[in-house]
């Protein structure tokens, strides 16, 4: 029960990476309310979760080529999601689609990589300071 409360949060801090950093490099095309922006990261975030094994399991049954791409897919359906159901978040023109969703989708993906070496190195020291190793 801790490990999946504990991928939850690194995946919402990794969206949450993953959405601030598109906001900064796009800048007006891909715009992140300071109001909106828990909404819009749990809208995302909730939304990529359920997404992206529904959208694998589709195209693994109809479309195997797209396989490769589901990341990117599954971020850009969330992406959508997010700008309908939240006010933070606003993406406007081809620019603020296609670059938002592969920035997102990059940072998110290595966020998901790197936090959990984070976390697991700081919990191993922990650990080593109160057996006295």
């Amino acid at each position: 029960m801790i490990r999946l409360l504990v991928r939850a949060l690194i995946f919402l801090v990794s969206a949450a990476l993953g959405l601030l950093a598109a906001a900064w490099l796009l800048e007006d095309d891909f715009v992140l309310s300071a109001s909106g922006f828990i909404v819009a990261v749990l809208v995302f975030t909730v939304a990529q979760s359920v997404l992206s094994p529904f959208i694998a399991k589709t195209a693994a049954r109809f479309a195997p080529s797209f396989l490769g791409g589901i990341g990117l897919v599954s971020t850009l359906v969330a992406l959508l999601l997010a700008t309908l159901v939240s006010d933070g978040l606003k993406i406007s023109g081809a620019k603020g689609w296609i670059l938002g969703t592969v920035v997102v989708w990059l940072v998110t993906a290595l966020g998901t990589l790197v936090l959990p070496m984070v976390f697991l190195k700081e919990k191993a020291s922990e650990r080593g300071r109160t057996t006295g190793r």
